[in-house]
């Protein structure tokens, strides 16, 4: 058998690819006993016991931790992502406009934004809503988690639909300008949705970094499902099965919003080509033929000839 050099790395001969299989053997044998020493710890520990996982089966955990927290969660990651979506349209259009202070503005907010941590914008809007009563008192933790979150990922999305814009080919807004389309038309009608369906994929994961950022709301008091599962384990004492828990219920909400996120994106290039296949098929529909079913091209195509071979015809004559 011949040795193949490929892009990435050299195929290996019979003594690497041996040693291939024994390296994976020995590392499935490691993996396997470390998971084997973790749970016979948590064993040793009481963290398996039914009585630890007991307390999920019931109602009333539920009702009074679990239930509050993911609303908390949700209620916050959609508004967020809702703002987000909208403040990062406009950042990005206003990154990309013709008047220069405005692109200035948009780039002074966007970078200045995106260069603060969540955690420390959540800090400083509720210390900042609570000094001069922005917002009623009990509304504080949720305004200061939904602004945080809405200023960073809106300006994470404004870079993604301006790249996703810059990232067209240049004739398209060449021909909207000789077709005698202003800026904004050529934006909002062309360019814009052509970018928000190339860039969907970044755009739900910065929905899912939002979803997953509001759990930072646990340090200003805001009640959320992270909160809420700390605050089971520590009226239950099952600290590994409530953050399990947790971690189940969020890992369930983010394959669910990915999941919708693939099926629109599905949808929006079935229905991209379903458009391109009919405008082909109308296209070439549209090559007429002379009425005595001979192809009017070919006719036009065939007076440029002479009878005779090798000699052009003039056409004027």
């Amino acid at each position: 058998m011949s040795v193949r050099a490929t892009v990435l790395y050299d195929a290996p001969g019979p003594r690497g690819r041996r040693n291939n299989r024994i390296y994976t053997v020995l590392t499935g044998v490691a993996a396997v006993a470390a998971v084997v020493w973790v749970l016979w710890t948590l064993n040793v520990n009481g963290q398996l016991e039914a009585d630890k996982w007991s307390p999920f089966l019931e109602g009333l955990t539920w009702r009074t931790y679990l239930l509050p927290g993911l609303w908390g969660t949700l209620k916050s990651a959609f508004a967020s992502i809702i703002l987000a979506c909208v403040l990062g349209a406009l950042l990005g259009l206003g990154r990309l406009s013709e008047l220069a202070w405005l692109r200035w503005i948009c780039g002074v907010i966007v970078e200045f934004f995106r260069a603060i941590p969540v955690l420390l914008l959540m800090i400083f809007a509720y210390q900042l809503f609570a000094v001069y009563q922005l917002v009623p008192p009990r509304q504080l933790a949720f305004a200061a988690v939904v602004f945080a979150l809405t200023m960073y990922n809106g300006s994470v999305i404004a870079e993604i639909l301006r790249s996703g814009i810059r990232s067209l080919p240049k004739g398209q807004t060449e021909a909207a300008r000789a077709l005698g389309l202003t800026h904004r038309q050529t934006m909002l009608k062309i360019l814009l949705p052509q970018a928000v369906a190339a860039m969907l994929p970044a755009l739900i994961a910065q929905m899912v970094i939002a979803l997953k950022d509001s759990a930072l709301g646990y340090q200003i008091g805001y009640v959320e499902v992270v909160r809420s599962g700390i605050q089971s384990a520590s009226f239950n004492q099952n600290f590994l099965a409530a953050l399990t828990v947790v971690a189940v219920i969020m890992i369930l909400i983010n394959w669910g919003l990915t999941t919708l996120a693939s099926r629109i994106e599905r949808r929006l290039r079935a229905g991209r080509t379903h458009r391109r296949a009919g405008t082909e098929g109308a296209g070439s529909t549209d090559q007429g033929s002379d009425p005595d079913g001979g192809d009017a091209g070919s006719n036009v195509t065939a007076g440029w000839q002479a009878p005779g071979p090798g000699k052009p015809r003039d056409p004027e004559r």
